[in-house]
């Protein structure tokens, strides 16, 4: 796992935010129930989000945390730098405190291309594509997605 568990758990649901209300708020506890994530964890790692500026929340009726900008404008970058930071991705991956081309550790040549295609993968991947992952993936075990459970709830109403 190239992720702490606050970090993966940040992915995960805002993957499912961006499939369930890109444009609009959802409530942390909705959230929480649909991802199968512990609140207290998820509140504490969304208002890091906040500060990062991936997130915006908002109080009251009709609130709760939304998108700051566009899913596909949001890099998995962004995600780990305000969770994680991007230490572990410049350290030794041994843990050596001068390891470099010059002075290498034993895994260095073969961390070296691993740790720069892991870095591009976190560059170039949007939430956009993370959640269309997700998607795909619901629908291969026949999970009914965020998407379609809001068209399906928020379809025409009936009149009684």
């Amino acid at each position: 796992m190239i992720y702490s568990s606050a970090c993966a758990y940040a992915i995960r649901a805002l993957s499912w935010l961006a499939l369930k209300n890109p444009q609009g708020y959802t409530l942390l506890d909705e959230l929480c129930e649909q991802t199968d994530l512990p609140r207290h964890f998820l509140a504490k790692v969304f208002q890091d989000l906040v500060r990062a500026g991936v997130l915006v929340s908002a109080r009251g009726r009709g609130g709760g945390f939304a998108l700051a900008r566009p899913a596909d404008s949001i890099r998995l970058m962004e995600v780990v730098e305000a969770i994680d930071g991007t230490q572990a991705l410049k350290q030794c991956v041994v843990g050596m405190a001068r390891c470099n081309d010059e002075q290498p550790c034993p895994q260095h040549d073969q961390w070296k291309p691993l740790r720069s295609q892991i870095r591009a993968f976190l560059d170039e991947t949007t939430l956009l594509r993370a959640s269309e992952t997700l998607n795909r993936k619901l629908e291969l075990i026949g999970a009914t997605s965020p998407a379609e459970a809001l068209a399906r709830d928020m379809g025409p109403k009936r009149k009684r």
